[in-house]
């Protein structure tokens, strides 16, 4: 089990990497994670911090009635809290929820027909992808429950006319899920642009090719096809050590 020291330096990289992508938006959108303890309290990113000045000792932890816990000077975005707290209160089988407002992603939460079964990413999707209409800015709690109840089961949301969110066990598979979103996205863009007609593979191959995803996207503890749950986010950790270590500060 993580500790929440250990889970502050995994989302602190989790920003860092975000940022290192292209994925943030001056300050806005939020990746948070669950810390341990019966209290359900999560880590959220400071109001007023690009991506890339959030560290492990900044981030803020928040009950899920927003409440701040610790150093009261500190600020949290009240559309981030909103969003994130309607899964956590949820989804007690979620640690971490990532979400974010890239090009790629909003050109698809834009889209009628949502997300296609076109490219490989996408179809590890097939079936699985939840919506959830746009309601303005989400600065309402009481859309909390209609957000969780869009959401229900699934690990992955097209917020339309918004962005992307996905949700993990852990940081690492939070993390996995939305790379391959938005990159389902962004080739999904690309096809369509070209005016051609678009191939969707038949019935047998979307099975397939959906069972087969959660292959590569294992919690902690499962075995799969590395020692290691989810080898790609430790990779990327490894990068944001090389370029700047300070998010574990």
């Amino acid at each position: 089990m993580s500790t929440e020291r250990d889970l502050r330096v995994q989302l602190a990289a989790a920003y860092r990497i975000i940022d290192h992508f292209g994925w943030s938006e001056l300050i806005w959108t939020h990746t948070t994670v669950r810390v341990p303890g019966p209290e359900h309290h999560f880590l959220i990113n400071p109001y007023g911090y690009r991506f890339d000045e959030v560290t492990a000792s900044n981030l803020v932890k928040v009950d899920l009635d927003g409440r701040i816990i610790g150093d009261p000077t500190q600020e949290i975005n009240p559309a981030g809290f909103v969003i994130h707290s309607a899964i956590h209160m949820a989804r007690r089988d979620v640690r971490c929820i990532m979400h974010t407002h890239t090009v790629a992603g909003m050109g698809v939460a834009a889209l009628e027909c949502g997300l296609l079964p076109i490219s490989m990413y996408a179809l590890g999707y097939d079936g699985a992808v939840a919506y959830h209409d746009f309601e303005g800015p989400s600065l309402d709690r009481e859309e909390r429950e209609r957000l969780a109840a869009d959401l229900g089961d699934k690990d992955v949301m097209i917020m339309r006319n918004h962005g992307l969110l996905t949700c993990g066990e852990t940081v690492a598979q939070a993390f996995v899920r939305m790379y391959r979103l938005e990159r389902a996205c962004q080739v999904q863009l690309a096809a369509q642009a070209t005016g051609s007609p678009l191939v969707v593979p038949p019935d047998g191959v979307r099975t397939v090719s959906r069972e087969r995803s959660d292959v590569f996207l294992k919690a902690e503890g499962e075995e799969g096809y590395s020692r290691n749950p989810n080898p790609e986010f430790d990779a990327l950790v490894r990068l944001m050590d090389r370029k700047d270590p300070s998010f574990r500060e």
